[in-house]
């Protein structure tokens, strides 16, 4: 019904925090991310979207129209540590065990990771985000060693990464997928989490966009009863 917006009312003073869950995929030789390891230690990712940029054009001495540039993902990894895995996209290279090569070749790798979705009433309990991250780069950082002192601190590592988009079907290839659990269905929600994560005899892995999207079909309405009050069969007949 229409009526007055109304503003922060209860079980809607919503928000976003925390990072857990972290899971790194590898590619095979296909591109497929059929393999997916625990990412322990990750303390922050920040998407960093860039381009979509606004190229005035003008004509007739007026402003004819915007032309916008092309969207890109990119991001930050912050972690206190990271799969071993994780190591060849990191240009390092392992001949023998414990024996590390650095300044190799980078692969390509996918991520995921959620974040909690709060309220006023239930806290954190009230749901979360995945995020699905495709045809990640990490670049070379650095590293800070420090000495020991009164007050020590772990050392954190951070990677820059660019992403190249993947297909879609019936949308422009992307690099971010964002699925809210307090909007899909829980079942389909649940049948996405065992393919990420896993599950006896089930790998983890990372589904495409579009297998992604084809786990969360779409509900269509029903269409309206026939009406009661229909006209008597044609086959009917009236008494004289």
């Amino acid at each position: 019904m229409p009526g007055p917006l109304v503003w922060d009312q209860v079980g809607e003073r919503l928000y976003e925090t925390g990072v857990d869950h972290g899971v790194l995929y590898l590619p095979d030789a296909t591109g497929v991310y059929n393999t997916g390891f625990a990412w322990n230690g990750l303390t922050t990712v920040t998407e960093s979207p860039s381009g979509a940029e606004a190229s005035p054009q003008y004509a007739d001495n007026i402003k004819y129209l915007n032309l916008i540039s092309a969207e890109e993902f990119g991001g930050t990894i912050e972690a206190f540590t990271y799969p071993d895995e994780f190591a060849e996209c990191d240009g390092s290279a392992v001949p023998v065990d414990g024996v590390i090569l650095g300044q190799q070749g980078r692969k390509q790798f996918g991520l995921s990771y959620r974040t909690q979705v709060g309220n006023d009433l239930e806290g954190t309990d009230h749901g979360y985000k995945l995020h699905l991250l495709y045809g990640c780069q990490a670049a070379p950082s650095e590293k800070a060693y420090g000495t020991i002192n009164d007050s020590p601190e772990a050392l954190a590592f951070s990677w820059e990464i660019t992403t190249t988009p993947v297909p879609t079907t019936g949308y422009k290839p992307t690099s971010l997928i964002v699925i809210d659990s307090t909007v899909v269905d829980p079942a389909d929600l649940t049948a996405l989490e065992t393919i990420l994560y896993g599950a006896a005899a089930v790998e983890p892995e990372l589904p495409t966009p579009d297998e992604v999207i084809a786990l969360f079909p779409v509900v269509l309405a029903h269409s309206a009863p026939a009406s009661s009050s229909s006209s008597p069969s044609s086959s009917s007949t009236s008494e004289n």
